[in-house]
């Protein structure tokens, strides 16, 4: 391979591009954050989060409630932290909604707006169906100590009344039997409750999301079961072929990089059951730092997703200061068709592009060995979303270092098949045996060209492969921000459209 490289620059039209480089007032709020705090991902401002719940659309506004401990930043007595947002990238914190009760504290869920008052609670309510968990009863062993309830809130989410005849759901005798999501079911006229229940999913249906039967089961002899299920949700998607029902469902331990992660089944749903043909284990992240994720209720066609971002393996021993977690960025679902498999897609939600501003025009390089890049991110402080194209599906990987010596790469090995993100020198790798250095994602589409997006916040990549298919999100734990990039293939290649997008979204 020769060293030789030539790099052109493409012309590209930047109608209302923002500065070609951050202000000095805008590196000095990043600089002001704390210790591996996100800039643009949502975190609580204090105590423990981990995951998303009761995630819905009203009236312009986007609710994300949490599971949050106040008191602490490890997992403790949960509540419903709640935070809200107009664009789903600027989050403003609220005041907690759901505080523990005599029926115990307050476990994952999920919110709807009952607009034709199903429940009596009046039209429009925003109603939320959480687990209620029974720390006392648990101790006894008899496996009762989780059952489902209800609350509604009449002013779009600021107070909060539980039903005083919970819980509407009471534990028929499942140790783990947790995590409502809840959608109204057109064709049946009915609400549908899919409910985690050990290491299966139960349907039940309602009329007036109080009275509850169940429907249906499903996961016995299918999928992961290398640990207990848990935040499921079901989804259906209008397809060339007709609808196809994707069933999300969140295992721990057992995912692909060790830890927790989340499965996904492409299927039917008549209803009352869910049905599929698919005999695979499919993943909707490979990563080791997204969990839990579940979509928006009342956004019509449109999937939003987001997840809790790290690894129960070692979530409460990852550095932090008076807060512990952040969530994913808000992700936009779809399916795709791949030979005779449907994938699930994620993709950063297009609402961020609003608010990026290009720092790096377009750019093509043509790649004999390694291209240096660094001047695109050096500002930066680590908070900006990338991406490139590359002719050919060879091997390449990309270097973000800092003047501490510390790296983070990033890649793809074409022997394998497989994408990588190796942090094991990005900082702080050593504080659990269970932080995986190395995860990696197989590459599901065959062919040549390879698209690969980036985000980086702080202390967090988010990697989306060949239009969101292969996708990885994971820590990692660096005081100082990258100001080097290198890219190198194994092979001459052309790097097309490479770009740089700045994000400031917390300030």
């Amino acid at each position: 391979m020769t060293n030789e490289l030539t790099i052109g620059l493409l012309a590209l039209a930047l109608v209302g591009c923002g500065p070609q480089h951050p202000s000095t007032e805008q590196n000095q709020q990043i600089d002001s954050l704390e210790d591996y705090r996100p800039a643009y991902h949502f975190s609580p401002k204090n105590g423990w989060m981990n995951d998303p719940n009761g995630l819905v659309y009203l009236n312009g506004t986007y609710h994300l409630f949490f599971q949050h401990n106040p008191d602490d930043t490890k997992w403790g007595p949960m509540h419903w932290g709640h935070a809200t947002s107009t664009d789903l990238l600027h989050w403003e914190e609220q005041e907690i909604a759901l505080f523990p009760d005599s029926l115990g504290t307050i476990f994952s869920g999920s919110a709807v707006i009952d607009k034709d008052n199903t429940a009596g609670f009046g039209a429009n309510a925003l109603v939320a169906i959480y687990t209620n968990h029974s720390h006392e009863i648990e101790d006894q062993k008899t496996g009762l100590h989780q059952t489902q309830s209800i609350a509604y809130s009449l002013d779009q989410g600021k107070t909060w009344t539980k039903y005083d005849g919970n819980p509407v759901l009471p534990n028929p005798g499942i140790w783990d039997f947790r995590d409502p999501k809840v959608m109204w079911h057109t064709e049946t006229k009915q609400w549908i409750m899919t409910l985690a229940t050990k290491q299966s999913i139960t349907f039940y249906g309602s009329k007036n999301l109080i009275e509850w039967e169940r429907l249906s089961e499903f996961g016995e002899g299918i999928g992961a079961h290398g640990g207990v299920w848990e935040c499921p949700d079901l989804l259906p998607f209008s397809t060339a072929e007709g609808e196809k029902w994707v069933l999300l469902v969140s295992i721990n331990p057992g995912g692909p990089n060790t830890g927790s992660a989340t499965q996904y089944f492409v299927g039917d749903f008549d209803g009352k059951t869910f049905t599929t043909t698919q005999n695979d284990i499919r993943w909707m992240d490979y990563g080791p730092d997204n969990y839990a994720g579940v979509t928006f209720s009342n956004t019509g066609d449109r999937k939003l997703l987001i997840g809790w971002m790290s690894n129960w393996e070692y979530a409460n021993d990852v550095p932090a200061s008076t807060w512990r977690s952040g969530n994913t960025i808000v992700r936009e679902l779809g399916l795709a068709k791949e030979g005779d498999k449907w994938l699930l897609t994620s993709t950063p939600a297009p609402e961020i592009d609003k608010v990026s501003e290009i720092t790096t025009k377009s750019k093509s390089v043509e790649l004999a060995n390694e291209a240096d890049l660094s001047d695109a991110i050096a500002s930066l402080q680590n908070t900006f979303d990338a991406s490139f194209t590359l002719k050919k599906a060879t091997g390449f990987q990309v270097t973000l270092s800092n003047e501490e010596g510390e790296t983070l790469v990033f890649g793809y090995d074409a022997a394998k098949q497989q994408y990588f993100i190796d942090r094991s020198k990005a900082g702080d790798a050593n504080f659990s045996d269970k932080f995986i250095h190395r995860p990696v994602a197989p590459r599901l589409i065959q062919g040549d060209g390879l698209d690969i997006r980036f985000l980086l916040d702080r202390n967090s990549i988010e990697l989306f492969a060949d239009g969101g298919k292969s996708n990885m999100s994971a820590l990692f734990f660096t005081k100082k921000p990258f100001t080097k990039l290198q890219i190198a293939a194994d092979e001459a290649n052309t790097l097309d459209a490479f770009k740089v997008k700045a994000l400031y979204i917390g300030f």
